[in-house]
């Protein structure tokens, strides 16, 4: 499975950004696609995660509000819109992915699958 985080990019507070990840794999194949960034000196943390059909949607706190997540399976890419962007949303944003149609949960070793970041950064 490969994954391809993109939309990142330097905005001021209070902007919005619409992340993107790009996945393929298998034909047939069912995944969970979740969200999780990184800052410096941070460990990586959960942002987001959707289910295979789009019905179970879930944030972290931090989040909640502010960002959406949505897919499209028939484009193979799953949204992030990240509106009322602060400063403490600065990170590296991975998108990852786990077979199967429930998410898996919201702990790093619940998904098998990890892409390369895309930078966000927020400037006050």
């Amino acid at each position: 499975v490969q994954l391809q985080a993109s939309g990142g990019g330097l905005v001021q507070a209070g902007a919005s950004l619409k992340l993107s990840c790009l996945y393929s794999g298998p034909t047939l194949s069912t995944y969970a696609i979740a969200w999780f960034r990184q800052s410096p000196g941070k460990e990586r943390e959960f942002v987001s995660a959707i289910s295979w059909t789009g019905s179970g949607t879930y944030y972290a706190d931090s989040v909640k509000g502010r960002f959406t997540i949505s897919r499209h399976n028939a484009k193979n890419t799953v949204y992030l819109q990240m509106n009322g962007l602060k400063p403490e949303d600065t990170a590296v944003y991975y998108c990852v992915a786990d077979p199967g149609t429930r998410v898996s949960g919201t702990a790093v070793g619940d998904y098998r699958y990890w892409g390369q970041g895309t930078q966000v950064t927020v400037s006050s």
